[in-house]
């Protein structure tokens, strides 16, 4: 169990795909093959079968697509939440750039030192964005910088010994099955799980050029990633059941702002979801 709750957390979630321009160099392909085609090599070496045709690939091997985080701020007795999505204009090429959407994510985790949150994020998300960034060449100094002492500052890096990084698989697992996937732990705790798209399907959304419902299935599993930490949270004693009611309450309110301000639609199918799994709980 986390022992803190940090004044800035970011429940984020990642989402990548084989990376094409990567599957040619390493397999020596011709530049001329198509990226489906690409991706079809690169899962063939990744082990596919008929039951399995696209494995998961090691992380480095993939290209980061999307980052989405839920930022909860306290400032004194005040908390407000923000939707902080990656690319912010799914149309423009330097946005959509992955150098510029993990150098953004990283950069500002490393400026404003926010606690993650994540769902195998320590073994996965994390990781693929550090070996993602070195793949780049990017430089990120602050996110990088460690302390002398675990007490001394935030720490990355370090998921023994500091709650900069809290993974709630870790804090929920077990061994072998009794290791929950976050949809099930979710949707049986009355939280939207998987909803129209599961990470099987991001390549070929990918590929048809549908990065906006990429951005958008990657925004419901980072709400359902902050929903089930502030299930845990209530849990472990860092918010009273008062104050957790008030917290989901925040959520909502959070969906109707990006309904409203930012015409961000499909996010209602997210409230009638948690309306439904609700009023089967009750």
């Amino acid at each position: 169990m986390f022992k803190t709750v940090g004044s800035r957390v970011w429940a984020f979630d990642a989402e990548w795909i084989p990376d094409p321009q990567g599957g040619r160099m390493l397999y020596h392909l011709e530049p001329d093959l198509t990226d489906q085609q690409v991706f079809e090599v690169m899962w063939q070496q990744g082990g596919a079968t008929p039951e399995d045709p696209m494995p998961y690939l090691k992380t480095v091997l993939c290209r980061i697509v999307s980052i989405v985080a839920v930022e909860r701020v306290t400032r004194g007795s005040d908390v407000t939440l923000h939707l902080l999505s990656l690319p912010r204009d799914t149309q423009d090429p330097t946005h959509t750039d992955e150098k510029h959407v993990i150098g953004t994510f990283l950069g500002k985790a490393g400026q404003y030192k926010p606690q993650l949150v994540g769902f195998n994020s320590t073994s996965a998300d994390i990781k693929a964005m550090i070996q993602r960034s070195v793949v780049q060449g990017l430089t990120v100094p602050a996110f990088c910088k460690r302390p002398n002492k675990p007490w001394e500052g935030e720490d990355y890096f370090d998921s023994r010994n500091s709650e900069a990084s809290v993974d709630l698989k870790d804090v929920l697992g077990g061994w072998g099955k009794a290791t929950p996937s976050l949809n099930e732990i979710a949707t049986l705790s009355g939280i939207p799980g998987k909803m129209d798209v599961d990470g099987q399907q991001v390549a070929n959304l990918w590929l048809d050029g549908r990065l906006d419902r990429i951005v958008a299935y990657n925004e419901f599993d980072s709400l359902t990633t902050y929903l089930m930490w502030l299930r845990v949270a209530h849990f472990g004693g860092h918010f009273t059941t008062r104050q957790y009611e008030k917290e989901q309450q925040l959520v909502r309110d959070l969906i109707a702002h990006e309904v409203k301000e930012n015409h961000k639609t499909h996010l209602n199918d997210f409230l009638v979801e948690w309306d439904r799994l609700e009023g089967m709980r009750q």
